[in-house]
């Protein structure tokens, strides 16, 4: 039923906005009442569409992706950061879509598309340096660091912009040193700007 709508306003929309339609970028989604993604688009190719032989189709709306993972376990310095080079987070504060997976700490994209991430982590003790990549499929991608020996609770942090395909993995991996295990310091969050 929801389908025959989606197609049904489709080919009203084409029947009464041809000139609207070709005044506009030929790729701009248009969102209908929040129910449905209509995108005129010569050579259409994305997941989970439906795609007619006017070149128009049609997809859920519910691309809306974004996490925020923490660490709240209260010791230091923590373990997890001192038994793997994988920097686990314990505490989600948003998961739209379930694409970050805790316990492994990695996201991995559920479209592809332009995605932003940023993190920011503190280091435990002074005379101490750290270094945290950002790990795109096993590659680093960006780095932080923070490396003052006269300060104790220095932070490292970084952001990006990414393009991403469907099925990506991106997670933080601590190079060198060790981080403050609680109190909510250390953070990964990231989300979906646009599909392509």
């Amino acid at each position: 039923m929801f389908l025959r709508f989606c197609t049904m306003i489709s080919l009203v929309f084409l029947g009464f906005g041809v000139a609207f339609s070709l005044g506009q970028n030929y790729t701009e989604p248009l969102v209908l009442e929040g129910k449905c993604l209509v995108v005129c688009d010569a050579n259409p190719s994305v997941e989970g569409a439906l795609t007619s032989s006017f070149g128009i189709s049609v997809r859920a709306s519910g691309a809306k992706v974004a996490f925020s993972a923490l660490r709240g376990t209260n010791h230091e310095p923590s373990d997890m950061s001192n038994t793997s080079p994988t920097i686990y987070f314990d505490q989600v504060l948003v998961n739209i879509g379930n694409h970050f997976k805790l316990q492994a700490s990695v996201f991995q994209a559920p479209r592809r598309g332009i995605y932003s991430f940023s993190f920011h982590v503190v280091k435990v003790y002074n005379r101490q340096t750290i270094q945290v990549n950002l790990m795109h499929n096993e590659y680093p991608i960006i780095s932080a660091f923070a490396g003052d020996h006269d300060v104790t609770r220095e932070a490292a942090s970084n952001s990006v912009l990414l393009h991403l395909e469907r099925e990506d993995k991106l997670y933080l991996k601590l190079e060198r040193g060790d981080l403050m295990g609680g109190w909510r310091y250390s953070t990964f969050s990231g989300f979906l700007v646009f599909p392509l």
